[in-house]
């Protein structure tokens, strides 16, 4: 301990390959022993507990920062505006037309989101308040998790998850090791294999583990999964430590019975919190355009109210209008400055043309998302009866933003697979071997046929579990058969090795370094494991060294790629053998290939002369590996090759083809091995026979730089040759094209040029991704210049930050834990249901919600034009058209029911057809019912209608002066003739864009009609006891008594939606979308 720090960062860099900057780092103290006197210094440092916070509000902040984020809306903001305005001057109309559906509207969604964030609250508090096992003075304590601290000894018990960040100190295992699954983590559900600190292995119990002295020096917390550096010091010797010694917080012990372990990352410093995104609110594509359609509505509501005040001064510039005799002001008035008077005479015009901006549409959209939402989760075709789950609805706020997907990102293991593979056959010298179908009849097996099942008996490292303890009851090994079941960290070597017991060879176990097999005439077969030269993916295959205990004879047995194994062959049957790969690998099947050499005692000493300088280098000890297994594995004599299937979930081809159909790119992102996620994308359809691949990977890197590889990728995607490109990309080529300012002067900018590959390629696939990785690939698509709407769906912990990214999440209900379904937006039970909820949900909801916003600013043009034309005739007075029950009730009562009802059930096309012919999902990209042209046609159509309606009325009135019984018309009279044309126009208007009729449109449409009526007769026909005044007694009656007003009605609802049907007509007949032209076909 008597070393300084620059030592030991000296020490750390040495083992800490490519790193350039050193960050500090933290001294932990096992056990939280401080060092003996006489040493330095000792400061001891203060770290976090291990709370994780996934929640977004606490109780003491959740109004202010709610009200924050709700306010930050346009609308809503505008709307709190026009209350307080209302409240403080004179207005022509009450504060609560504007102040009640505000109030609503806030207090409904406050509610909803606090709701949500109670239940992030309460699924903390079980992590957080989960039992621990922790070491302290020589005996084991309980503990809740929260409360571990950074130092103390962590006791772990075989099937618990990791409660922290944690370095291995010993385990129930003599050799020291334990076996892990980190399907949380990064997808793969395989047992990887981690071993313990070299000097402590040996402490297995509390009282010893207590014992040691020793502290560990790491580098500061940081995301990466798979990067790790740290050293530890013990008895002043130093030994470095890596990722093989790491236990994530997450994964979960397996086959092992305990371990004794250190924490040294807690709570929000644990890698896999590092890795989560944080939770933001999501906006759909459509409430931007509705926050940009308000701005421009705000604008000509403000430019209505400076127009109406200017003309008002200017109108009462002249003496004699100044002050008519019915309308005196007051003397205070008289005496105000007239900027002030101007000013407050421009407020007031505000809150008359206010009802421009629908306050309403808000609380309508509000219902339309969160009822709309229900649709998904009743509908049965989206049930898993194997699960026994339903789709769930997290977020409503995102319905229509799935009929406007461009991207999909999605996971693979468990979302795109079920993660079971499953042994198909084997090929020995060209003859084929199925299980479960006898082989044609050949005589005795030939010696090629013997070794090929041992090679792959052997050539593994898989573990065998002999007993599993179900409902309390242990299952084992019985009368020397086993009845065990393999685990290992392919889950490709236990299909291979079921698949050998299926044709008669079964592995039993490992034991004193003796595998043992149990051949097809029940006799037991020992071999001794001398060398396993381990798979790697740059290598592509893997071998192990064994000698038979019957004649002593020593061989090499090596499975792999073909590719890696063909060209180290120099005898076998080598074509009938490739003609069989190739055609299995068409099938979609994952291929190996299987061969071996015998070794003389010589040859094998050689070999271990090899091995034994490549371990013992300090300094690039995986290169001199590398070229050790290089010259091991030669002269091959090949055996035959075997094909596995990775069972795909139930019809995830069928839907990845739709997506691409729907003009959708869809990209895998996963923490895979790239031999085994490409061969998925081959069986899934993501990659066709005929696609070009293009490979951004580390192997083309260490060749060539990475700035030749991007230009050479670039060049070749915009050559033409081929239209169909597929890119695959590894994690840390990935770094290096998102790594900020390369120094390289010519290396330019990275990231462009590699979106412009992407957009060339139908498909890509990016494989070995920490989860922070995915989340960057899915910000990067989305800050790209076209803005694409994004989707990311997994099932996985590790694909939390990619779900969280994108502007809509999808969680699979999968065998992962429901951390991936807790953070998305929408969850679904399979994969295969992604196309119905895109293709008929999304485009359905999108349809809907586009009429929605248009047609409610439409209605409100109809609506407030007439008003803003009669102050030309009522001397800019401010004077309401409409009666104060019309003005508050035309939004909420008369019009607000029938849009509701055909945003909730309106299906334009047939459902079927929608499933049937993804590219209708086309008509409807890119927001393409809310541009700026449709919003201008709606608009224009708003005022044309407004102008017929008013002025209609007015010619008509100046011809028809008096009623039947002498009686003259008067200005409210006029209001509810316009009023009554424009409630039947706009009802009229939406009954002719609905397509699917039922009997509820029939009754909502003509019922409101019947309302708006029933109540104009009840309100002017009873004088009501709590209105001071009444100002419409009885002038609905008066107006439906002439005969020339109902004929001007008819007259002006005509001429109104005339040219909405003409256009329509002339559009469909010279320019039909795919939409409309299936609609002419179906009806």
């Amino acid at each position: 301990m008597g070393m300084d720090f620059s030592t030991l960062r000296t020490l750390i860099s040495r083992y800490c390959v490519g790193e350039e900057n050193w960050v500090d780092s933290r001294t932990i103290y096992i056990g939280h022993k401080e060092p003996p006197p006489g040493t330095e210094a000792f400061i001891q440092q203060r770290f976090p507990d291990n709370r994780i916070v996934s929640s977004k509000y606490t109780f003491w902040n959740f109004i202010p920062k709610n009200m924050f984020e709700q306010f930050r809306r346009v609308a809503n903001f505008y709307f709190l505006i026009i209350f307080l305005v209302q409240l403080i001057i004179d207005t022509p109309t009450s504060p609560i037309t504007s102040g009640l559906p505000l109030f609503f509207v806030i207090t409904v969604t406050a509610i909803k989101q606090g709701y949500e964030d109670w239940l992030r609250h309460k699924a903390d508090n079980a992590v957080n308040k989960c039992p621990v096992h922790v070491v302290q003075h020589g005996k084991v304590l309980r503990k809740q998790s929260r409360k571990l601290r950074v130092g103390d000894v962590v006791l772990v018990k075989e099937d618990e998850s990791f409660p922290c960040d944690l370095i291995l100190l010993s385990s129930s295992r003599d050799d020291g090791t334990c076996y892990v699954t980190t399907a949380s983590l990064d997808g793969e559900s395989s047992h990887k294999t981690y071993y313990a600190v070299q000097d402590t292995k040996a402490y297995n119990t509390e009282k010893e583990v207590d014992s040691i002295h020793a502290t560990i020096e790491c580098e500061q917390p940081q995301p990466d999964l798979y990067k790790s550096v740290q050293h530890t010091d013990l008895n002043k010797a130093f030994l470095p430590l890596g990722s093989e010694n790491l236990l994530l917080r997450g994964a979960t012990l397996k086959n092992t019975e305990y371990i004794f372990a250190v924490a040294i990352y807690t709570g929000m410093e644990t890698k896999m919190a590092l890795n989560y995104q944080s939770k933001s609110q999501k906006r759909s594509a459509v409430e931007k355009s509705m926050n940009a359609y308000l701005v421009v509505y705000l604008c000509i509501l403000i430019s209505k109210a400076v127009i109406n005040t200017v003309l008002k001064y200017a109108w009462q510039a002249d003496p004699n209008r100044d002050e008519p005799w019915y309308n005196e002001r007051t003397e205070v008035e008289r005496q105000r400055h007239v900027l002030i008077r101007a000013f407050t005479d421009f407020l007031a015009f505000m809150v008359l043309f206010n009802y421009i901006i629908p306050v309403s549409m808000y609380v309508t959209v509000e219902m339309q998302k969160f009822l709309g939402s229900y649709f998904i989760m009743w509908d049965d075709e989206m049930f898993d009866e194997e699960l026994g789950e339903r789709a769930v609805v997290n977020t409503s706020d995102l319905n229509e933003e799935l009929g406007q997907v461009e991207y999909v990102f999605t996971d693979k293991t468990g979302t795109l697979t079920e993660n079971n593979m499953e042994f198909i056959e084997c090929c020995v010298d060209g003859h084929v071997y199925v299980p479960g179908r006898e082989a044609e009849t050949r005589g005795p097996a030939t010696e090629h046929e013997e070794l090929f099942f041992r090679a792959l008996c052997l050539c593994h490292t898989v573990q065998v579990k002999e007993e599993e303890t179900v409902d309390g009851i242990k299952h084992g090994i019985h009368q020397g058969k086993s009845t065990s079941f393999y685990i290992s960290s392919s889950p490709d070597e236990v299909a291979l090795v079921e698949g050998m017991k299926r044709l008669g060879f079964t592995y039993l176990r490992l034991k004193d370094g003796q595998m043992e097999i149990l051949n097809r005439e029940d006799e037991i077969e020992r071999f001794e494991l001398l060398e396993v030269l381990t798979f790697d993916s740059v290598r592509r295959r893997m071998s192990v060294i064994v000698r038979a205990n019957t004649g002593k004879i020593l061989y090499l047995f090596c499975k792999g790629a073909d590719s890696s194994i063909f060209p180290r062959v120099i005898s076998g049957k080598v074509d009938q053998v490739r003609a069989r790969v190739e055609h299995n690998a068409v099938e979609g099947l994952r291929t190996l290939c299987v061969a071996y050499r015998p070794l003389s005692p010589e040859q094998y000493q050689e070999v271990c002369h090899l091995l034994s300088s490549a371990k013992l280098a300090l300094q690039d000890r995986d290169k001199r590996l590398a070229e050790a297994y290089d010259l091991i594995e030669k002269d091959l004599i090949l055996l035959g090759a075997t094909a596995v299937e990775d069972r795909l979930q139930e019809k995830a081809a069928d839907t990845i083809e739709s997506l691409h159909k729907a003009g959708m790119k869809v990209w895998v992102l996963t923490g895979d091995k790239m031999e085994t996620a490409a061969a998925t994308c081959y069986a899934s359809k993501l990659f066709r026979r005929n696609t070009q691949i293009l490979e951004l990977t580390t192997k083309r890197t260490e060749e060539q730089s990475l700035h030749d590889v991007l230009y050479v990728l670039c060049l070749f995607s915009l050559s033409g040759d081929c239209t169909d490109y597929g890119l695959i990309i590894d994690g840390a080529t990935l770094s290096a094209v998102m790594r900020p300012g390369q120094e390289d002067s010519n290396s330019g900018n990275y990231k462009e040029i590699f979106l412009e590959i992407c957009r060339n390629c139908s498909a890509v696939l990016c494989c070995r991704m920490a989860p922070l990785q995915k989340a960057q690939i899915v910000k990067l698509i989305k800050a790209s210049k076209e803005h694409p709407i994004t989707l990311a769906i997994g099932d996985g912990a590790n694909d939390v930050s990619m779900i969280l990214e994108a502007h809509v999440g999808i969680g699979i209900m999968g065998k992962e834990g429901r951390q991936a379904v807790r953070n998305s937006d929408y969850a679904i039970p399979k994969f295969k249901h992604l196309k119905k909820m895109l293709l008929v949900h999304g485009h359905y909801y999108y349809i809907r919600i586009s009429e929605l916003v248009q047609y409610f600013f439409y209605k409100n043009v109809c609506f407030i034009f007439p008003q803003f034309l009669y102050q030309f005739f009522c001397g800019f007075s401010q004077q309401p058209l409409y009666d104060t029950a019309y003005l508050t009730l035309y939004n909420i009562s008369f019009t607000s029911l029938p849009i509701l009802l055909y945003s909730l059930i309106e299906q334009h096309i047939n459902m079927d057809i929608l499933k049937k012919d993804p590219s209708l999902y086309r008509d409807i990209a890119k927001n393409s019912l809310l541009r700026w042209p449709s919003f201008i046609y709606w608009t224009v159509l708003g005022v044309y209608d407004a102008i017929v309606m008013f002025f209609g009325a007015y010619f008509l009135f100046d011809n028809t002066t008096f009623t039947s019984n002498g009686q003259m018309f008067g200005n409210w009279t006029f209001g509810t003739l316009v009023f009554t044309v424009l409630v039947f126009t706009v009802t009229f208007k939406l009954a002719l864009d609905t397509h699917y009729w039922t009997w509820i449109n029939h009754f909502v449409i003509w019922g409101s009609l019947i309302f708006f009526v029933v109540f104009s007769l009840l309100w002017g026909g009873i004088i009501w006891p709590f209105l001071n005044y009444q100002r419409m007694y009885y002038v609905f009656m008066q107006m439906l008594s002439s005969g020339p007003a109902w004929l001007s009605i008819i007259l002006l609802i005509t001429a109104s939606l005339l040219p909405d049907v003409v256009k329509k007509v002339i559009w469909r007949a010279l320019w039909p979308t795919t939409t409309e032209r299936i609609q002419v076909g179906s009806n």
